[in-house]
């Protein structure tokens, strides 16, 4: 089994977005891969915004990182939502993740687990599952991706940065366990537990 690795690195300015109700918003989700080696400042990577601070940025959402193996699970959802281009695979970056993961789901990882990069001293530690909102389902064309994206646990992970450095593409993940309290899965559960509809 190959070790987990990071697939791409993607970053980008905050822009404005259309909603899906018709709406412009300032949101820093449209990202785009980048070539090289990429620094990693206490706030995030160089070049990469958001705009909206209380859910998404800061020192404890600096970075965020989605697994690859959902990708297909997203264009399944397309899909069956009716967005064309029918079952057109999703390019890096299109979730608003930083770091595209390969071989790291969020069923093996903690809060408080540390991510370390071979040939990097950047070090990356997990704080929090993403909590989508309305500006998910703006990129992935229905409405009720949020909702979807929570349901099922697919979320991606937010990370502080412990350590800064710098990363690229293809870069070898070791994981060193926290204290282990509490699991990506049961922080999304309790997020959205008492939420309708969710």
């Amino acid at each position: 089994m190959s070790p987990p690795r990071i697939a791409s690195i993607s970053v980008g300015p905050a822009a404005p977005l259309t909603t899906l109700g018709g709406r412009s918003v300032l949101s820093g989700i449209a990202k785009t891969p980048v070539p090289g080696p990429v620094a990693v400042r206490p706030l995030g990577l160089q070049g990469d915004e958001q705009a909206d601070l209380e859910a998404h940025g800061g020192l404890r959402k600096a970075v965020y990182a989605y697994p690859q193996e959902h990708l297909p699970f997203w264009v399944a959802q397309r899909r069956e939502h009716g967005v064309a281009p029918f079952d057109a695979p999703l390019a890096p970056g299109f979730i608003g993740e930083n770091l595209l993961l390969s071989g790291l789901l969020e069923e093996a990882l903690w809060i408080g687990d540390t991510l370390h990069f071979d040939g990097s001293d950047c070090v990356l530690r997990v704080t929090w599952p993403r909590e989508p909102c309305y500006k998910l389902g703006a990129v992935m064309g229905f409405a009720r991706a949020a909702q979807v994206m929570a349901r099922s646990g697919k979320t991606g992970f937010y990370m502080a940065v412990d350590q800064v450095g710098s990363l690229r593409a293809g870069m070898v993940i070791t994981v060193t366990p926290g204290q282990r309290g509490l699991s990506l899965g049961e922080a999304t559960r309790a997020r959205w537990a008492k939420q309708r509809n969710w």
